[in-house]
């Protein structure tokens, strides 16, 4: 049986998507009248195929059902707890409180050192703070859910003070329900709740809201060769799979987002082809995250032109990213990035 994928494209910002919309020439995006869409893209297994909507009606029955349930999905606005969708993208601003971390490792963990980072953060435009304490760079080693709370702990005391939304970085279930305790908004777990079993059901005992992220493999593994039958829908499947999972086990809200987790046991052919087909994501009915902030890929890319905070790349991949309607994006250099999109905002979406 073959199964029938839609990705929205061809967009449309601004006032010229206002006046699209208007005239019934393009469909708004996740709601907002500020970014809408004309063109969908058919995809199977095996072929591809982009329509204008208008020829939507044209398509046989079943594809033509298929289009429509998705295109409600796409078009409906995202509700979140906390969250306004309709002012994209969110800006998920990093707090790396290990010692390892493939970017900034050891620059956050001394004494208070964390807590001033935050705040930072919080002043450039972070309305998200992601806390962690073990580092999942590739071929990270596992570390004791003891020395993770350790780590992080103190700050994450401190950090409430700023008022904004507690992301806790984290694959245990030990350190979600301390963190939960300490009222995280919440959970971040890159193995996308596969790494501890308990994990399921801490979401479904809380009750919190919570990112499904795509990760193949484990931290020490992911890179050594990823493969993949197709990388865009086998994670699309894989995220649709993890719902149907969530859902039998008893949580039914709708805080979720989606990340399909550039990097994590992927090469460069598979986070080029994820970022370039990513509105597909948007036909899954939740708000979509990307983590892109100083990754490999922008090295592979770049090649002699690499820089320590490949903060060019990130920039760039960022403005694509809100570009295709993504509604968070986890970032180190926030005000740089936020000072990006403001200016791009300006003469795009006016």
């Amino acid at each position: 049986m073959i199964k029938y994928y839609t990705r929205a494209c061809n967009f449309y910002y601004g006032s010229s998507s206002k006046e699209k919309i208007k005239k019934k020439l393009s469909l708004p995006l996740n709601g907002n009248n500020l970014i809408s869409f004309d063109n969908i893209e058919i995809i199977t297994r095996k072929y591809k195929k982009k329509i204008h909507i208008s020829e939507i009606k044209k398509q046989n029955l079943k594809i033509k059902k298929k289009i429509k349930e998705d295109i409600n999905l796409i078009t409906k606005k995202k509700k979140f707890k906390g969250l306004n969708f309709l002012h994209f993208p969110i800006l998920m601003g990093v707090i790396n409180l290990t010692p390892d971390s493939f970017s900034d490792g050891g620059k956050y963990n001394k004494k208070n050192s964390g807590f001033n980072h935050a705040k930072y953060l919080a002043q450039k435009g972070s309305d998200i703070l992601d806390i962690g304490g073990e580092s999942t760079r590739p071929g990270a080693n596992d570390v004791a859910a003891s020395i993770e709370w350790k780590r992080i702990n103190s700050t994450l005391k401190q950090i409430k003070k700023l008022k904004k939304i507690i992301s806790l970085d984290t694959r245990k279930s030990w350190i979600m329900e301390k963190g939960i305790k300490q009222k995280v908004n919440l959970i971040n777990d890159v193995s996308g709740f596969e790494h501890d079993s308990k994990t399921s059901y801490v979401l479904k005992k809380s009750k919190i809201p919570f990112v499904i992220h795509h990760m193949k493999g484990t931290p020490k593994t992911m890179q050594k060769n990823p493969q993949y039958k197709n990388v865009l829908l086998d994670i699309y499947d894989f995220f649709e799979n993890k719902i149907k999972e969530m859902r039998y086990l008893g949580i039914k809200h709708n805080n979720i987002i989606l990340d399909p987790g550039i990097g994590f046991g992927k090469n460069l052919k598979h986070n080029m082809t994820l970022l370039s087909n990513v509105s597909i994501f948007h036909s899954l009915g939740f708000p979509i995250m990307l983590g892109i902030s100083r990754k490999r890929f922008i090295k592979d890319l770049s090649g002699n032109n690499d820089s320590k905070e490949r903060l060019g790349g990130t920039i760039s991949s960022s403005l694509f990213a809100m570009s295709q309607g993504i509604q968070i994006i986890r970032i180190h250099n926030i005000n740089e990035v936020n000072q990006s999109i403001k200016v791009f905002k300006s003469l795009n979406f006016k």
